[in-house]
């Protein structure tokens, strides 16, 4: 039972439940009016590669739904913590999104010493969007034609290789370390600044092996500039038979490009829940499913809280990893 004190009690229990209803009434109609401006998708990776692909041609997708432009704005840097880190500090109104790589929330807070930004803590999670095995390749001069060859040569030829990555500590690189400790290879590491100039040096000859996202990377394969070898995941793509599956090879070998958009932590629930349901609305039509599935990539989509369980456990996942490598990054 609830006793007034004094006479101002009553008072200031009716201005509290004042304020919640009218918060209530305004996040209403927040959610309802959003978006009334621009919004803002930042991918913290240079111009091309998997993220880019995808943030750009969601964006013109939402500009279409919503009347309002959606820009697509590359700050790459730091394995992705530059553009990160921008959103992060970011006014948390649903008008500044992040568009990554999943593993710039999820890996990197194992990777580098200092960080200037919580992968989790400093986030509302929106919408995954998509997943992209890597695609395993070799310039067409490396004398390997499958994993198994690759794997021969490389024994044989220890330190000759090198290995493309987008940024250091990023997928890839992760997916490089995971494949030489499962199969006890040494090779060195060489890092751009985003998985499209990667792909286009393996191409050149400047580096030798590639493990990249599919959306990238398969179209330079389907040229033959680059000789794929097979893909990350544990079955083969639909899109590109003729690719095999490191797990044919290493059981149960699964990595990948996971695609997810994030905003600012704080940003309203409402604002998220909207975002987050036309997004997948998008993502689910038939234009989308087919233009991802041509480049080998699959429409992945979740709730807010479903993506928040994929960054911790991945968060795991990879932290062991990175242990056991005993490699440091800094």
């Amino acid at each position: 039972m609830f006793r007034f004190t004094n006479s101002r009690t009553p008072l200031l229990i009716a201005s509290l439940l004042g304020l919640f209803l009218n918060f209530g009434i305004a996040s209403t109609a927040l959610a309802q009016s959003y978006p009334t401006k621009a919004i803002r998708i930042v991918v913290p990776f240079a111009p091309g590669g998997t993220s880019d692909i995808l943030a750009r041609t969601l964006g013109t997708k939402l500009t279409e739904a919503w009347g309002q432009p959606v820009l697509v704005e590359n700050k790459a840097g730091a394995t992705g913590n530059v553009g990160a880190d921008f959103v992060a500090k970011a006014p948390a109104d649903g008008y500044t999104l992040l568009l990554t790589d999943l593993s710039v929330l999820s890996i990197n807070q194992s990777v580098f010493a200092n960080m200037p930004y919580d992968g989790i803590k400093d986030f509302s999670p929106v919408i995954m969007v998509a997943y992209s095995p890597h695609a395993l390749g070799v310039h067409p001069s490396v004398p390997v034609n499958s994993v198994k060859e690759l794997i021969d040569y490389a024994k044989a030829n220890p330190g000759k290789l090198n290995f493309a990555i987008s940024g250091t500590g990023g997928a890839p690189h992760l997916a490089g370390i995971a494949f030489a400790q499962r199969t006890g290879i040494n090779w060195a590491y060489i890092p751009y600044k985003g998985g499209s100039q990667a792909v286009a040096d393996v191409a050149s000859g400047q580096s030798n092996v590639i493990m990249n996202g599919m959306l990238a990377t398969y179209p330079t394969i389907k040229s033959g500039r680059i000789k794929g070898l097979a893909v990350s995941s544990l079955h083969k793509v639909s899109s590109a038979p003729e690719l095999a599956t490191i797990a044919e090879v290493l059981p149960g070998f699964e990595t990948g490009s996971y695609q997810g958009i994030v905003a600012p932590a704080g940003t309203p629930s409402e604002v998220v829940a909207k975002l987050n349901a036309e997004i997948a609305r998008i993502m689910a039509t038939q234009d989308m499913k087919d233009r991802l599935a041509a480049q080998g990539t699959e429409v992945r989509s979740s709730s807010p809280d479903a993506l928040l369980n994929f960054l911790r456990a991945e968060k795991t996942r990879w932290a062991q990893v990175i242990k056991e490598s005993g490699i440091k990054f800094d």
